[in-house]
């Protein structure tokens, strides 16, 4: 959405400089007055004692100054179809950024998600949640588990690890998933030491980041994955899978949470509190760690 914002404000800002220097030929003069003293400074010291090339730059400034009026009374005798020229070709842009919306899956309707959003809230100011009883150990341990995900065999699975405002904003979007759309979210990797992430990067699984890189490492971060028939589920392939992963993260950030499937190399299971773990990153560093 930024780079969007940052195009049209460059657009706008071309054409009402393109126009200011068409209509107003004051202006005009004086930036072509400029161009020409710039010009003529390099000119000189390009070839001092000559005056071949100063001769071209005047030609060449008479010949712009010539074209920019004969522009400039084209463009004024046509002033009103400009405008509206200018105003059809800004509209679109206006009117996106006016009425855009989230894109939601087919399954999840707006009115749906407008109801999670207000069950979230409502989970998020009540009672205190409590974690689900886990899964039995072999789900993490089948032999799919081990050919897709090997890395959450070994993982840390203990909620206790995990901030504690960070446990009730995942377990209020756990229970709002299973309660009004019947999918079972599964905890598969909560803290992370710096030991197990720097050997993570170092086999190359999972990760990029090094030990005191990730959110893993402070408790502020945690990933999920939805569990169907006894089994999780990866494969984004699956509609019901992509489906739940993307129900997933719109909750995530509804409960003002980061979901990594926004980033560009994307981290459909992975939830973080980005703006705690700055502050404990950068708590860490006063303390030279």
């Amino acid at each position: 959405m930024a780079v969007i914002v940052l195009g049209i404000a460059l657009v706008f800002l071309v054409v009402c400089v393109s126009t200011w220097l068409l209509v107003f030929p004051e202006a005009r003069e004086r930036v072509v007055a400029l161009l020409q003293r710039v010009a003529r400074a390099l000119g000189g010291r390009a070839a001092r004692g000559g005056r071949k090339w100063a001769g071209r730059v005047d030609a060449t400034g008479r010949t712009v100054r010539a074209a920019g009026t004969n522009t400039a009374t084209a463009l004024l005798r046509h002033r009103w179809v400009l405008a509206v020229a200018i105003a059809l070709l800004a509209l679109p842009p206006l009117l996106i950024l006016a009425f855009r919306q989230h894109v939601v899956l087919e399954g999840f309707s707006a009115e749906d998600l407008s109801e999670s959003r207000t069950m979230v809230a409502e989970l998020l100011r009540g009672e205190r949640l409590v974690p689900p009883p886990p899964p039995p150990p072999a789900v993490f341990t089948t032999a799919e588990v081990r050919r897709i995900k090997p890395e959450i065999v070994t993982a840390d699975r203990k909620w206790d690890r995990i901030n504690p405002d960070l446990q009730q904003r995942v377990l209020a979007i756990y229970r709002v998933m299973r309660a009004q759309y019947g999918i079972e979210m599964v905890l598969v990797e909560g803290y992370r030491s710096p030991e197990r992430q720097a050997e993570l990067k170092r086999d190359g699984r999972a990760t990029n980041a090094g030990a005191w890189s990730s959110c893993h490492q402070y408790g502020l971060a945690l990933d999920s994955a939805p569990m169907r028939a006894g089994k999780l589920q990866w494969d984004m392939g699956d509609d019901w899978t992509k489906q739940a992963y993307f129900l997933y993260g719109e909750l995530a950030q509804q409960a003002g949470l980061v979901w990594g499937g926004n980033w560009r190399m994307r981290d459909y299971v992975h939830v973080e509190m980005a703006a705690e773990c700055r502050r404990a990153k950068q708590a860490r560093q006063r303390q030279g760690g």
